[in-house]
Parts: C-alpha cells; sequence; structure tokens
C-alpha cells in the first residue's frame, strides 16, 4: 500500500523548487509609477511605401472547368488561390475582367499597385490583345517612374514570352502536364533583386532536389530558343530551368533585366491553396515556397507610388463578389470568382 506519510518530505521539497520567491519575480513598472518612463508612440512607416497595396488578377475565359457554365460563354474568371496567394502576402485584389470595356479595365488598372498574370489556356484573339495592351501600360508606368511589378504565371509566362519576343509561334511543346518537379538555377546566377533572394538557403538548395514546384502545361521555351531571340535574351535573364517528363530542358524563371517583372512556368499558388490534384505538393517546404514567392511579389508592390482614392478602390475590390466552390467536381480548381 502507498503510504502518503513517506513521501511527504520528497513532496515539500518538490514544491519549493516550485515556488519562486519575491526577488525572483521581474519588476514590471508602468508609466505612472516611474516618471521616467512615458508612453511612446510608434514611428511612423517609411513613408516612401504602400503598406495597403492592391494587386489586379486578371480574368481568364470561362468559368475555371467548375460545371456551373459553358467554357464557351462570355464569362470570365479568377482561381480564388491567385487571390489567397495575393492576401497571405498582405495585399488587397481588384479583378480585371478581360472582356469588360478598354476604358474601365484601364481605369481600373490605375487601381492597383501590381499585376499577376494566371494560367490558363487562351493565347489568342482578345485575351491575348487584352495582356498584351496591359503588359505595354506596365512597362510605361515603369518608365514614367512607378515601380510596377507584373508577376506572370504558367499562361502567363508563355503570352509574355510572345510578346517579348514578338513572335506567336516562338512556343515549344514540353510534356509537363500535371507534374510536381524540381528547379535548377543557372550558374553564376545572382539571385539578388529576384523572388529567390529571401528563400532561405536549406530552402533554395531543396528547390533543385525535392519535387517543391508544381507544373502543368504542355507548352514553353527552351533555354537555346530564348537566348537565340535578342528580344527576349534582352530583356530576360534565365533563373532556373526545369525538365518535362521526356527530359526536355525548359525554362522555368525568368527575371526583366530592367523591369521588375517576373514569369514562372510554375504554379507558386497551388501549393498552399489547390487540393484538386494529387500531384499538387503540400509539404512544409512546398508551403514555405509559395509564402516566400508572395512575400516578394508584394514587398515589390509596396514600391508604387499609386495611390488611388480608397473609396474608388472599396467599390473595386473582390470582396464586391463572391466565390463558387467546385472542389468536389474533381477537376479544374477548388474555388473560382465566376464574373458574366
Amino acid at each position: 500500500m502507498w503510504n502518503y506519510y513517506l513521501w511527504i518530505p520528497f513532496l515539500i521539497a518538490f514544491s519549493k523548487e516550485l515556488v519562486l520567491t519575491k526577488a525572483q519575480f521581474p519588476t514590471i513598472l508602468i508609466p505612472s509609477q516611474n516618471p521616467a518612463l512615458k508612453w511612446s508612440r510608434c514611428p511612423a512607416p517609411e513613408s516612401s511605401l504602400n503598406f495597403r497595396p492592391v494587386i489586379g488578377i486578371l480574368s481568364h475565359p470561362g468559368d475555371g472547368a467548375s460545371g456551373r457554365l459553358s467554357n464557351d460563354t462570355n464569362a470570365s474568371y479568377i482561381a480564388a488561390s491567385y487571390v489567397k496567394f495575393v492576401e497571405a502576402a498582405g495585399a488587397r485584389v481588384i479583378p480585371l475582367i478581360y472582356n469588360e470595356p478598354s476604358q474601365i479595365l484601364f481605369d481600373k488598372l490605375n487601381l492597383v499597385n501590381g499585376v499577376i498574370f494566371t494560367g490558363g489556356w487562351a493565347n489568342s484573339g482578345l485575351y491575348f490583345e487584352v495582356v498584351e495592351g496591359i503588359f505595354k501600360k506596365i512597362l510605361e508606368k515603369n518608365d514614367r517612374g512607378d515601380h510596377f511589378p507584373l508577376l506572370a504565371i504558367c499562361l502567363g509566362f508563355e503570352l509574355v514570352t510572345m510578346i517579348v519576343s514578338k513572335d506567336k509561334n516562338i512556343l515549344e511543346s514540353f510534356s509537363a502536364k500535371n507534374q510536381a518537379s524540381t528547379l535548377h538555377f543557372g550558374r553564376n546566377i545572382n539571385i539578388e533583386g529576384t523572388m529567390f533572394q529571401r528563400f532561405p538557403p536549406d530552402l533554395l538548395k531543396k528547390l533543385s532536389t525535392d519535387c517543391l514546384v508544381m507544373q502543368n502545361h504542355q507548352y514553353g521555351i527552351s533555354p537555346e530558343t530564348l537566348e537565340e531571340n535578342e528580344n527576349l535574351c534582352g530583356f530576360f535573364k534565365i533563373i532556373t530551368t526545369s525538365v518535362d517528363q521526356e527530359d526536355k530542358v525548359y525554362v522555368s524563371s525568368v527575371q526583366a533585366n530592367n523591369y521588375p517583372v517576373t514569369a514562372v512556368q510554375w504554379h507558386p499558388e497551388k501549393n498552399a491553396f489547390e487540393w484538386a490534384s494529387p500531384e499538387i505538393p503540400h509539404s512544409d517546404d512546398a508551403v514555405q515556397v509559395t509564402q516566400h514567392v508572395a512575400n516578394f511579389f508584394v514587398s515589390e508592390a509596396r514600391k508604387s507610388v499609386n495611390r488611388p482614392p480608397a473609396p474608388i478602390v472599396l467599390d473595386n475590390l473582390i470582396y464586391n463578389y463572391r466565390p463558387t466552390y467546385c472542389g468536389k467536381a474533381g477537376r479544374g480548381y477548388d474555388e473560382v470568382y465566376i464574373f458574366t
């Protein structure tokens, strides 16, 4: 039988170890108790930066394969993952609806501090013309002194490649649909000023050994083709390459030499916010990739000098729309904003 009295000395000794003496407690004084202490205001944020950035995301034709509408209608959509990607880094979103009147579209462009071209399939007709028009406006804004970034993802990468090269047939076929992959950095590449500048060294190393990024495309451009085109190699520097399912090498990340324009063939938004495909990497490292890219892009947008009137911004934010959940369909995106 357990004898309580035999344990009393041990219990007393143990309780003494747990009790802090009054002298061991730190003394905390509030200003009223110490005249030397005064309430102080936090310093004002750096005035040159915009801590309320807004990002414009261009919609894509169709309904995102949600099954809600036919893709041959005048509908367009933005996958909610792109919106969450931006919001996770501390910015808000205004949808740039590609088929609305051009005057309205370009008025909205003046309400934002950066733009994202998303993935998709449309590479001709009105959509191409709108992307080209916005791209030219982005360069003009930067030439006038506004640091106005662009992040072009997957289809966005391809469209910008076509525009800069001035060759609509420059893209090549690759087998990289629904494939997680690695990123391989070129020799002697300086990542300062690129989206990889904030990546911790161990994560940078893992990018080339672990499949941490999601590819989903059948077109792209080889390093040789990019380097042979004077317009492209003069505008972009190659940061990373990747290999498709047939061991063909393609350019997977580029950074403009003289503009805050980043283009990636892979999908940084998917790791944290898309679940339909089992191929999408969701490891801790993969989610860090999403966050670092988002943080970089939004930090670039904070450098924009554009400060539009707040009421007009509020009227156009994506909060005025409701997303459609379509993840149960098992295809397309988990959640989309549909504009009709």
